[in-house]
């Protein structure tokens, strides 16, 4: 693997860590931070995808555009477009008033993320 793709994958690694802490809290939790960093979670696992594959790595958000980067390498990630639709447009949307997640959007999220980061993780990572 090469030094960078492990890069992208320790920063993913670390927003889902956030993402499941700020879940799993019990006092005051940060719904919309869950949120956002499930959607950069899975941001950084694509971009580590199209790393690994020597695709030029894009600074965007948009989920979609890069799927649509890396299915001509790997056609069986096109599973995940609805995942990584419902996703991008949580990289700006919570960050700003307006949209506020609660803990029911929160786990959906959250879900989608998980499901993202274990098919992008089996063609990163040997078995």
């Amino acid at each position: 693997m090469k030094p960078l793709t492990q890069e992208w994958i320790e920063k993913a690694e670390g927003d889902f860590r956030t993402a499941s802490r700020e879940l799993r809290a019990e006092q005051l939790p940060n719904y919309d931070a869950v949120c956002f960093h499930a959607q950069q979670c899975a941001e950084k696992y694509l971009k580590a995808r199209l790393q690994e594959t020597s695709i030029p790595v894009p600074k965007i958000h948009d989920l979609t555009a890069l799927l649509d980067l890396l299915l001509p390498h790997d056609s069986d990630l096109e599973v995940l477009r609805f995942a990584l639709g419902m996703l991008t447009d949580y990289a700006v949307a919570v960050r700003y008033p307006g949209f506020s997640a609660d803990q029911a959007v929160a786990e959906e999220v959250y879900s989608l993320c998980e499901h993202v980061r274990q098919s992008i993780r089996q063609c990163l990572l040997p078995p």
